[in-house]
């Protein structure tokens, strides 16, 4: 039987924890996969699935012969753009304190972009939810989610929106991201982002426009986000093929 997903997420995470700075710190390798499986108190096949899924995002190589190499150098990078990680966790990993200062939801009505990202008829019902985080009491992260109003069932409140997207959409629309495909350039603050980040205009920020689907390939919603400057160094992993 495999492990339940909430338990592979745990043990995946206590498996990364332990390579960066826990029992494993110290160590060029992981020990022998039945070692590890008893130590963890899991099956092999369990670990096999959790190691294989560490291995695609390249925090460790498995080599016949030679064993599971920790990669310390795709460890000791503090933001992947490659993995989908939420705000206020890439906002830790990045060494500040952080925080939600504002959420701001709001109903309208999807225009032809929105629509062609979501796959849906122009000018059909819409949530819009902006948020703002802090790191260390600075703005860093601006962001517009948007999905269509037909995917929730049952009622909602600003409370429930004020937690990451995700919680949102698998609560109360039943909706689980699979993966996004997101486009990626610079800008600079015009007058309402200077506001928001309390900056210049003109100031350079890194701009996002993201669409996730499920596992179908449905798009269960978009996202436009905005970075400042000078605090996240975005790294991508890519592996040859």
């Amino acid at each position: 039987m495999s492990a339940q997903p909430t338990q592979s997420k745990t043990i995946r995470a206590q498996l990364l924890s332990a390579m960066k700075d826990g029992e494993y710190a110290a160590c060029q390798r992981l020990p022998r996969e039945n070692v590890l499986a008893e130590k963890l108190g899991i099956s092999r096949t369990q670990l096999r699935d959790i190691l294989a899924s560490l291995e695609r995002e390249g925090f460790i190589t498995r080599r016949h012969g030679v064993g599971t190499i920790i990669n310390r150098h795709v460890l000791n990078v503090q933001t992947r753009m490659d993995i989908e990680v939420e705000f206020l966790d890439m906002i830790r990993q990045s060494g500040y304190e952080p925080a939600v200062a504002s959420v701001r939801v709001s109903e309208g009505f999807a225009n032809r972009k929105i629509a062609g990202q979501l796959q849906m008829e122009e000018g059909a019902p819409v949530i819009r939810v902006a948020r703002l985080c802090t790191a260390d009491g600075r703005p860093a992260i601006y962001c517009e989610d948007v999905l269509d109003k037909a995917l929730v069932r049952g009622s909602y409140t600003i409370k429930d929106l004020k937690l990451p997207i995700f919680h949102f959409l698998q609560q109360f629309c039943g909706v689980y991201p699979y993966l996004d495909l997101t486009d990626l350039q610079p800008v600079v603050a015009d007058a309402a982002l200077a506001e928001i980040f309390q900056v210049p205009m003109g100031t350079p920020l890194l701009h996002m426009d993201e669409v996730d689907y499920d596992i179908d390939g449905r798009p269960v919603f978009c996202s436009t986000e905005y970075f400042i400057d000078g605090i996240f160094r975005h790294t991508v992993m890519r592996k040859k093929l």
